[in-house]
């Protein structure tokens, strides 16, 4: 008797928006807070050189809370068992409190107040994090091993028209000292994070999809590519582990050198390009190229293998930084260079996470998501204090382009050393249908 694996569409489209909602206040959050701490810090310092490396501090101590959040309600939601599923209580109450919380940040700057800024920029932070793992770790809940990175690659999708919108929006509310209306952004990002809610409440029944699913899952574990079979008490082989550590360290690496970028774009824009709404641009430009090969980067992956997909993420955004250190406008040169860096980015992201809950049991998906959600969280408390002080000592945004660029080479080299089982248990069929006997 044969049963056959298929990835369904609809479904992991409509969970991919709670993926959205982060991704959309996420890029709202990283373009107004750094300029609005940027112009009260500059009211307030006598040296103004200073303020990159406070800037840096404040934006890295809100994810500080992340490094314990992110695995606690990881492995809570893996134990919760309510009516209406594990992980959508926590979404749903995460959302609703986000959808409230993020407007008071635009609120404290048109107040004059920094602590009142980094106060509700530190709260936002806290509330997204309650939700953060159990939404990323639905998908691979109801969606069997040899199917996640396709799955992956569409939830990526739904998430990346939030970063396109939150950039549109940066765009149309451009931040200078005449335009005052910031409340109108977040009142938006928290409009459009209600409608995803409303989407996910009334398309995911998430206990009767894991019901549906039940058998799918079962083969889904038999195609695991890893160097054991994985059981639910059973520690990892050494192989396992030692691939594991390596992943989550290359994760690190790559979202320091990513988020050092994300965080100090629109301030590097303001000053070398001359515009700061030229980063809202600039991320479209890397969402849409993200977009495009989200899809393409799953299937390439079942080709020429997961790590390989990486690896050549990795020396595509590689290029994509090496270029943009020599630009000081944001010309057609620049422009590749961002599209590049999306599709890199994608790349990566598609594949990794994935390659991360192949070395799980369905009973600790949410554990090891927030194991891995830790690492990147992680990155972005570290990289702008770091980034910050380099900014800090050559006076000025400048390096930061080379900063990115060392980082993701380490990366790199600490990446290739990952191992990949020899017997690849991957369907011939690819992505889409698997025949198991």
């Amino acid at each position: 008797m044969k049963k056959e694996l298929k990835l369904n569409y609809a479904r992991t489209f409509y969970i991919g928006f709670a993926f959205f909602a982060i991704l959309l206040i996420w890029q709202l959050y990283n373009h107004y807070s750094p300029l609005y701490l940027d112009a009260l810090l500059k009211a307030k310092l006598t040296n103004e050189d200073h303020r990159w490396y406070i800037i840096g501090i404040i934006m890295a101590m809100d994810n500080l809370f992340a490094l314990f959040m992110l695995p606690l309600f990881g492995y809570l939601s893996d134990k919760t068992r309510t009516k209406y599923g594990k992980r959508i209580p926590y979404i749903v109450i995460g959302m609703i409190l986000s959808i409230l919380v993020f407007p008071l940040i635009s609120v404290a700057y048109l107040l004059s107040s920094l602590w009142g800024v980094i106060l509700a920029m530190g709260a936002v932070l806290i509330i997204m994090n309650i939700y953060r793992s159990p939404a990323v770790a639905l998908m691979p809940d109801v969606t069997p091993k040899p199917l996640r990175s396709k799955a992956n690659g569409i939830i990526n999708l739904v998430g990346y028209l939030g970063a396109i919108l939150g950039g549109g929006i940066s765009m149309i509310f451009k931040f200078t000292d005449q335009n005052k209306n910031y409340i109108v952004p977040s009142l938006i990002g928290s409009a459009l994070m209600f409608i995803a809610l409303v989407i996910l409440i009334f398309k995911i029944n998430e206990n009767k999809i894991l019901e549906e699913t039940a058998l799918d899952m079962q083969i889904g574990e038999e195609l695991s590519e890893t160097t054991e079979k994985i059981e639910e008490n059973k520690p990892l082989s050494k192989a396992d582990k030692r691939n594991l550590i390596i992943l989550l360290v290359a994760t690190f690496l790559w979202f320091a050198s990513f988020n050092a970028v994300e965080t100090f774009l629109s301030v590097y824009s303001k000053n070398v390009f001359g515009d700061s709404s030229v980063a809202g641009t600039a991320v479209i430009i890397l969402t849409f190229s993200s977009i495009i090969i989200f899809i393409p980067a799953g299937i390439l992956s079942t080709k020429i293998g997961r790590k390989n997909t990486v690896i050549i993420g990795l020396l595509t955004i590689i290029l994509a930084v090496v270029i943009l250190i020599f630009q000081t406008k944001f010309n057609i040169i620049a422009i590749i260079a961002f599209a590049l860096a999306g599709i890199g980015w994608a790349s990566i992201n598609v594949n990794s996470y994935p390659m991360l809950v192949e070395m799980t049991h369905q009973a600790n998906i949410g554990r090891y998501t927030g194991l891995y959600y830790t690492s990147s969280m992680a990155a972005q408390s570290l990289t702008p204090i770091v980034a910050g002080a380099v900014m800090t000592f050559f006076s000025g945004p400048e390096p930061l382009f080379k900063y990115s660029t060392i980082v993701m080479v380490l990366a790199l080299l600490v990446f290739i050393f990952f191992k990949t089982p020899k017997k690849q248990l991957q369907a011939k069929k690819g992505l889409e249908a698997f025949d198991v006997e």
